[in-house]
């Protein structure tokens, strides 16, 4: 990142329209693709042409994202595909136009600090498998894994999980073959702790591994796209979500099967105490913070919120008796709540934030235990019982539920702020 500052009287006053318009169609994209949410990313591109002398229309597909400008024939699609979330990426963007558009970044040097913003390195692979180690067996506490075996077995495998995705990621473009083959590994583990009753949680062995994959973020845009009605790029989102939880489910199972185990269609919740919650949750939100390759004093923030959306989730549930959907609504309000205006005011994105904060709660248990129940029913035939039919219903329901809250609960918040105070764009064009 440049460190150049210059008042706005130093910078061009009308750059080439081919220029200014492939500075708004880049930076959109490269917003869109680290996982930045549509209208945050839209609403920066619209503040971008309005600081270079542009009135710009976005329209971003999955595929493709396209900027023009109303009443002239200028216009540029440039490719995009928002498969990866890298929140450094975003906030590193987000300052330079931040900075370009208060008069502190010639145009020259915001268009080479938003080349560099590009290029910037996802979180280390030392601090990747650490993480993920430590996330998978948060949420081993989390859903009730309290046995030093069980979380050591998790954080094992896990962590071989995470280096594979990184050593596959660096050789392979196909986004599906790393949480294919992580999610095999895992399935392998799961199984010999089954065959060999190496500890007491055998089943969460085999699915906390799988649940640090599990696409929160992807799930999540692509349903606040949806509730915004960007019905397209909701339903791809969705799509591209849905086709990695398949390959999870298959890598998953596939490991069960060479072990020679199964899993278990359901599994009995365990109460787990207040206090082993609040500091998995904190754990656990500071694992998926790194796989999105948040900065490390960024982390604090969702941590705590983080936290304290989990001990309103964990209240709600274990002394008021809710249902887990009911309890991460509540969870999420209270994150989007107090992320929204958090965001705003550091200039931080929103996604960053409220997806770390909470993208620990998505519901990849249920969502395993549906899978399991339907590779159940497929090998039985006519003969299965209704327990398994009931199972897929009962679980599948369960995860749509959850995520379907989260969603509410996160984006209601951010429209309530966005409707009590004016937009970036609003407030540039009322100062000019």
């Amino acid at each position: 990142m440049t460190d150049v500052m210059e008042p706005a009287a130093s910078r061009p006053a009308h750059p080439s329209r081919t220029v200014a318009i492939e500075t708004v169609a880049r930076t959109a994209a490269l917003l869109l693709d680290n996982g930045q949410t549509t209208e945050r990313t839209v609403a920066a591109a619209k503040r971008l042409g309005g600081a270079l002398g542009l009135s710009v229309t976005v329209l971003p597909r999955w595929g493709e994202l396209g900027v023009g400008v109303e009443g002239l024939p200028f216009s540029d699609v440039v490719p995009t595909a928002p498969l990866g979330v890298d929140m450094g990426r975003v906030l590193a963007t987000m300052t330079v136009v931040d900075q370009f558009c208060d008069g502190r970044l010639p145009i020259e040097a915001a268009r080479e600090a938003t080349a560099a913003a590009g290029r910037l390195p996802p979180a280390s692979t030392p601090r990747f498998v650490l993480f993920a180690a430590i996330g998978a067996a948060a949420l081993g506490v989390i859903f009730g894994a309290l046995d030093m075996a069980s979380l050591l077995l998790m954080a094992l495998s896990a962590g071989i999980g995470a280096w594979l995705r990184r050593w596959l990621g660096a050789r392979f473009g196909n986004p599906f073959v790393q949480p294919l083959c992580a999610a095999l590994v895992a399935g392998m583990v799961g199984a010999a702790a089954v065959r060999l009753n190496l500890s007491d949680a055998q089943g969460l062995i085999a699915l906390c591994p799988c649940m640090v994959m599990v696409p929160g973020p992807h799930i999540l845009n692509g349903a606040i796209d949806l509730a915004r009605t960007r019905i397209a790029l909701g339903i791809a989102r969705l799509a591209y979500a849905a086709v990695i939880v398949l390959v999870i489910c298959t890598g998953l199972l596939l490991g069960l099967a060479i072990g020679g185990a199964s899993l278990l269609a359901t599994a009995p919740a365990v109460p787990v105490p207040f206090a082993a919650d609040a500091v998995a949750a904190g754990c656990a939100v500071a694992a998926f913070g790194t796989f999105f390759s948040m900065p490390w004093r960024l982390l604090p923030v969702p941590i705590v919120v983080g936290t304290l959306a989990h001990a309103a989730r964990w209240a709600l549930i274990s002394l008021a008796g809710a249902h887990v959907a009911i309890g991460a609504l509540a969870a999420c309000l209270l994150a989007g709540a107090v992320i929204a205006p958090i965001a705003d005011r550091m200039h931080l994105p929103f996604a960053a934030l409220g997806f770390s904060a909470v993208v620990s709660m998505m519901p990849g248990l249920y969502l395993f235990h549906a899978a399991g129940a339907v590779v159940e029913v497929v090998s039985i035939g006519n003969h299965a019982p209704p327990e398994l039919l009931q199972s897929v219903v009962t679980n599948g329901a369960t995860a749509f539920l959850i995520i379907l809250a989260m969603a509410f609960g996160l984006i209601v918040p951010r429209l309530l702020l966005e409707r009590s105070q004016p937009t970036p764009t609003s407030r540039s064009a009322a100062q000019r």
